[in-house]
């Protein structure tokens, strides 16, 4: 693999796991939360075992627990600066917005997708930032 395109799997990988939760957050949405059978089957008196996992997502919402945890990482990520947090904020904030936390689920998308793409633009390459562009040692010649 070159080393552009291992540069480009590199910055595509967070955007694509990003999307993989967004729709993990969905498929538990409609699959799981708003199927009216599972609804069905869950509130029978025997039901299985994964009720439990279900009901305690419908709490989750319904005391916006996924938004608070977005809006923690969202201000971690603002507080201090890293890849991992602005992806734990986005990643939060996609899956509070899937599951109903609307407000502070995009509120910590938007904060987590715009640090993490800062993150992407301002990372350092192999020489600093007033060098990338410039030419070797070149001398400035007096004008004539």
């Amino acid at each position: 693999m070159t080393s552009a395109a291992a540069r480009r799997g590199r910055v595509a990988l967070p955007w694509l796991l990003l999307a993989l939760v967004g729709a993990g957050a969905a498929m538990l949405r409609y699959g799981l939360i708003e199927n009216s059978a599972i609804g069905q089957l869950c509130a029978a008196a025997a039901s299985p075992w994964w009720c439990t996992a279900r009901q305690w997502l419908v709490l989750g919402f319904l005391h916006d627990i996924y938004g608070i945890a977005a809006l923690v990482a969202a201000v971690a990520t603002l507080l201090r600066p890293s890849a991992w947090l602005a992806w734990l904020a986005a990643a939060l904030g996609a899956f509070a917005l899937e599951l109903y936390c609307f407000e502070a689920g995009a509120l910590a998308l938007l904060i987590g997708c715009l640090r993490l793409l800062r993150w992407q633009v301002s990372r350092p390459r192999h020489a600093p930032p007033a060098q990338q562009h410039r030419r070797g040692k070149q001398q400035v010649q007096p004008q004539p």
